[in-house]
């Protein structure tokens, strides 16, 4: 972002903000990063971030992979979205996001801690609740993995179910 350009304040927002996040599995099981920054710091999240312009959902999903614990998969399916409105009883809103959430397979990296990941895990969905996770991040997760398990995508594309 050039310097004349101004990121909109994420807190008390004019207008939700666009976020990705992508499920990445390997030999079933899934990454898992813990969060540097507020909200939710140091809560297990999927890697993620917001939207740029001129980006699909899918290519900031695989970007914000990368950059935050360096990682490389493929999207192989839409999964849901979740919205992440944060309310202040004495101004409003204060956070509101709309994130889109994908499924992807593993294609090479071990997952690297870094600015926007500390802990980084692989981990069983099923032990998803031993884990300090950001909101829906279980439901999201467990989504993710019947959709693999069942064989059924929500095409990144279209978001038609075959």
């Amino acid at each position: 972002m050039s310097a004349i350009e101004a990121e909109p304040p994420r807190l008390y927002p004019s207008r939700p903000f666009l976020a990705v996040s992508i499920a990445v599995f390997r030999a079933g099981k899934v990454l898992m990063a813990t969060r540097t920054r507020a909200p939710f710091i140091n809560a297990f999240s999927l890697p993620g971030g917001l939207v740029e312009t001129g980006e699909t959902l899918a290519e900031a999903a695989l970007r914000e992979l990368r950059e935050e614990v360096d990682v490389e998969a493929r999207v192989i399916a839409f999964n849901r979205h979740v919205e992440s409105i944060e309310r202040d009883d004495a101004r409003g809103i204060k956070r509101h996001f709309v994130i889109a959430s994908f499924i992807g397979e593993w294609i090479a990296g071990e997952g690297t801690p870094g600015l926007e990941a500390g802990e980084v895990v692989w981990v069983e969905p099923s032990q998803l609740s031993r884990l300090h996770c950001t909101p829906h991040t279980a439901e999201v997760v467990a989504g993710a993995a019947a959709m693999l398990e069942s064989g059924r995508f929500n095409l990144p594309e279209s978001g038609v179910s075959l």
